[in-house]
């Protein structure tokens, strides 16, 4: 080899080298209780804190709380769980039920899991982070929300692999709890295309379908009811100490409710921070 040409092949192998992504990295990983996994650097974010509530605060969704709290305990005591899509009505408290969850069993088997929230624009770095933490000493939910797909995007193929195949498999330290307001992740008019479009419609549905099956719980979130409503405004206002009766209460609920022309948790949330601002009470987050 030409010996001029060696500066040149040491400079050709700098550059590739900047090139090259970096390895994935966790900040602070065994110190913080939840993260943020940025795909795009793949890195690890530690969080300091997370913006939730109390479990006891979730009202009107008592046989979803009870499922998704005993799934997850079982994890976290190192037993086996099941990955879960909580699916259905906007503002039912979905999202707020996991890190309400995670928070209880925190309380109870203090460093035993940690969340940690993947956006759904870097679920094709899923197998990346998975073997970051593969091997840990640590047990992780891997949190998704509003976890939905549209024509065209194949990446829910790297998730149906995570969940359930491929070579490496899900490690046994990690489970997945996602939301959404599709029960099969998909929108319905892209389903039925493919059965009008495709060779074979019952194979081509059943492919954009077996994501949703993949998930071990199917937990449903819907509308609630008035009663169901007044009963979350009243556990708020009890919390709260709000000075307003149950009746004045509920007549202002039912107005605020109309506005919104929805009945949920999180429109009595909103009705909830209004009426203790009126009343001079700060809410305690």
């Amino acid at each position: 080899m030409d010996k001029e040409a060696l500066p040149l092949l040491a400079r050709i192998a700098e550059a590739l080298e900047r090139m090259k992504p970096p390895a994935p990295q966790a900040k602070n990983v065994a110190k913080a209780d939840a993260y943020i996994w940025q795909g795009e650097t793949q890195q690890l974010e530690a969080l300091s804190s997370v913006s939730r509530v109390d479990l006891k605060l979730i009202h009107g969704v008592d046989l979803q709380k009870e499922i998704l709290l005993s799934n997850t305990m079982q994890f976290a005591k190192g037993l086996s769980a099941n990955n879960a899509l909580l699916w259905g009505a906007r503002g039912m408290g979905k999202s707020s039920l996991i890190k309400a969850i995670h928070a209880d069993v925190l309380k109870q088997i203090p460093n035993s899991i940690a969340l940690i929230e993947i956006h759904r624009e870097d679920i094709l770095t899923l197998p990346v982070l998975l073997r970051l933490l593969r091997g840990d000493k640590r047990r992780f939910v891997l949190f998704c929300d509003d976890l939905s797909f549209s024509e065209n995007e194949s990446s829910y193929k790297s998730l149906k692999a995570v969940l359930e195949g491929g070579l490496e498999g899900r490690p046994d330290n990690v489970i997945i709890y996602a939301t959404s307001n599709r029960r099969h992740l998909m929108p319905r008019d892209m389903i039925e295309n493919e059965r009008s479009t495709a060779i074979n419609p019952y194979e081509a549905v059943e492919e954009k379908v077996s994501l949703s099956d993949r998930f071990g719980l199917w937990l449903g979130f819907h509308p609630c009811d008035q009663q169901t409503f007044f009963a979350i405004i009243d556990g708020y206002a009890e919390w709260l100490k709000l000075p307003q009766s149950k009746d004045e209460l509920h007549a202002a609920a039912i107005e605020w409710s109309v506005t919104r022309g929805a009945r949920s948790g999180r429109v009595a949330w909103q009705f909830i921070q209004d009426a203790a601002g009126k009343a001079g009470i700060k809410i305690p987050l």
